[in-house]
């Protein structure tokens, strides 16, 4: 088929009973246009590629199998869903993916009546769709209710409980497993294992075809013992393959089945929908499928930014030429561990994205990926802990909110030396609301035993992790994503002394107390209202807690106005902490504190440029704030 009907069979699809309308032919040809059109965008604006280039035959012979104008799908994290809008009504509008007031990179309920629930966060699907199978028989309705989740996912207990659940109550629901044997990065732990043993291997498949054959020709009973052996034979496939877990667990297995055989999909589907019980579908997909660059390194192109479409070679920007906070993590990390035999590093499926993959190559013995697991993690950590270790636990932001009771219960409450490493502490950009990093300083401040800290740069990154490493008992420190400001990291850092900040541009009119992302933009500010004839100091906090009180205090009695600024959620933040101390030591009465952050509303996606620039904390918004004041 030619391009231009390709473009005009996705052009003619403006909701999934479309879908429905088309012969298996349309199906193939629109798969390929699928691919075209999500490669293309992803290379202009960038995006997670792999995982949805994986699933468009899946989605294709889902939406030809159910009608979801009735029925109800729920993609789990969402990385695998760009098919899926393109395929509801959003084929117009894909050119805004992950662009500021254009398409979310995942499926959200406010965008679409047919994403049928808000994800972000891996492993909510199961759960999910139970609600949903369960409000359904309640209400008398009989639409189906399908959850697509990826083996990767399947790693964490919250899948699991809602396995173990589903199956107890019976009600009629199918989970689809998404098997490609990678979560972001390649799986880990025994369940990933028992994932990858599958009814695919020749000898199996022979030994099976050889019995049947022989069977079938046996004198006078042959046909009756062939039936027998086949139904062996299915028992058999599911001792061999995972399905002897989920039917533990009460559901009906079906498959392996192969993820890119969209016939073979729909007839399976199809004969699903019959099913009045849980069902499982185990379907084999390959991440990046049909665009060789991805198909050979999946990890890469899971979440990618701008590259050639032609040879999948990144795009080259002018930029900074400054490492990220993460590669100065990473490459601390190792430094300090080559030092201290008692440092283990810890993430939850994400080396590379935590920056501690060299740390794996350097260290391996003491580098542990615990997969999709932040509870686990943490509660891991302690457990090193009690034994004289020092668990180095790097997780974003976002995720680690998965294992608060963890830090609270298994860590705070037993002051044990386990030191948190948080990424992505702010706004990250186009992957929005389910991924800033907006309230980790809200939640952990409040904990008893916890110091909290925040960078100004790399430089102080590296004096951070020196700190937290010298400190015994529970540390976080939380840095953003991105690059840094070009600060040289001190070949032996020193550690910062404890609820200690720093006083970095002088000033008698008013006072700008600045924690982490917001210091140097503070700088900049000040910088430039001194050029117009208005001295504004600025102070580095650098703790969240303890926090640096006699400064404050001191600033509090020296100065009449104070401009607070954060990269946090307002409501319990940096700057609610400084109010509280203010209020409880009591201060001038003529004193004006202001209060910079993020508000009290899910910041919606954009770049981090141009959120920091709608919500007024970056140097022009802070500028206007001090002279408001």
């Amino acid at each position: 088929m030619s391009e231009a009907n390709n473009k005009s069979l996705l052009a003619g699809i403006k909701r999934p009973s479309d879908v429905q309308k088309l012969e298996l032919r349309d199906l193939k040809s629109l798969a390929h246009e699928l691919r075209q059109v999500i490669i293309r965008q992803v290379a202009g604006g960038g995006g997670h590629l792999a995982p949805s280039l994986g699933v468009i035959e899946l989605t294709l012979a889902l939406f030809k199998a159910y009608d979801f104008e009735k029925d109800k799908i729920v993609w789990d994290v969402g990385h695998q869903a760009y098919a899926h809008k393109l395929l509801t009504g959003r084929a117009d509008r894909f050119d805004t993916l992950r662009q500021m007031d254009g398409l979310s990179g995942f499926p959200r309920m406010a965008e679409s009546e047919y994403d049928h629930f808000g994800v972000g966060h891996s492993s909510t699907s199961i759960s999910a769709a139970l609600g949903m199978a369960t409000a359904r028989d309640l209400a008398g309705d009989d639409y189906d209710v399908v959850s697509v989740i990826g083996d990767g996912s399947m790693t964490a207990g919250l899948a699991f409980e809602g396995l173990n659940q589903a199956g107890g109550m019976g009600r009629k629901m199918v989970v689809v497993l998404n098997d490609n044997e990678m979560s972001i990065s390649r799986n880990v732990g025994a369940m990933s294992a028992f994932l990858s043993r599958k009814l695919t291997a020749p000898l199996l498949q022979r030994l099976k075809s050889d019995v049947e054959n022989w069977v079938a020709n046996v004198p006078g009973i042959g046909g009756d013992l062939a039936t027998y052996v086949k139904r062996s034979g299915d028992s058999l496939k599911t001792f061999f393959t995972p399905g002897m877990l989920f039917e533990a667990f009460q559901f009906t297995y079906v498959g392996p089945i192969d993820g890119h055989n969209t016939e073979d999909l729909i007839k399976v589907f199809e004969q699903v929908r019959k099913i009045d019980k849980p069902v499982l579908v185990h379907v084999l997909t390959k991440k990046g499928k049909g665009y060789e660059p991805a198909e050979n390194n999946p990890t890469y192109f899971h979440g990618v930014g701008r590259f050639e479409p032609e040879t999948g070679l990144a795009k080259k920007f002018v930029g900074t030429g400054f490492p990220s906070y993460t590669d100065i993590f990473g490459s601390m990390l190792c430094r300090l561990a080559d030092k201290d035999e008692k440092i283990v590093a810890i993430t939850a499926a994400m080396p590379e994205g935590t920056g501690t993959s060299c740390f794996l190559e350097r260290h391996p013995e003491r580098f542990v990926d615990v997969g999709i697991c932040e509870q686990h993690a943490v509660t891991y950590a302690a457990g090193l802990a009690t034994q004289g270790f020092k668990p180095a636990v790097a997780i974003y932001s976002t995720f680690l909110q998965r294992s608060y009771d963890q830090i609270v219960h298994d860590v705070c409450l037993q002051n044990l030396n386990v030191k948190l490493f948080l990424d992505r502490g702010g706004l990250v950009g186009e992957d929005g609301a389910t991924h800033h990093g907006a309230f980790d300083m809200s939640f952990l401040r409040h904990i008893p035993n916890l110091m909290v800290m925040a960078p100004k740069d790399e430089a102080e990154l590296a004096r951070m992790m020196v700190t937290a490493f010298e400190t015994e008992g529970p540390v976080a420190v939380r840095y953003p994503r991105g690059t840094g400001v070009g600060a040289d990291v001190d070949p032996e850092p020193l550690a910062i002394p404890l609820g200690e900040g720093e006083l970095v541009h002088e000033g008698d009119e008013a006072v700008i107390v600045a924690i982490g992302s917001r210091v140097y933009p503070s700088i900049e500010a000040a910088m430039e209202l001194e050029g117009e004839g208005h001295g504004v100091a600025v102070f580095n906090a650098r703790f969240i807690k303890p926090l640096p009180e006699a400064q404050l205090l001191d600033l509090a009695g020296r100065f009449k106005k104070i401009l607070i600024v954060e990269e946090n959620s307002l409501a319990g933040g940096f700057g609610s902490a400084i109010l509280e101390l203010f209020n409880e030591r009591g201060v001038p009465g003529d004193l004006i504190v202001k209060r910079l952050g993020l508000p009290d509303e899910f910041v919606e996606h954009g770049t981090q440029k141009q959120l920091r620039s709608k919500l007024g904390i970056d140097k022009q918004g802070i500028k206007d704030a001090v002279m408001a004041l």
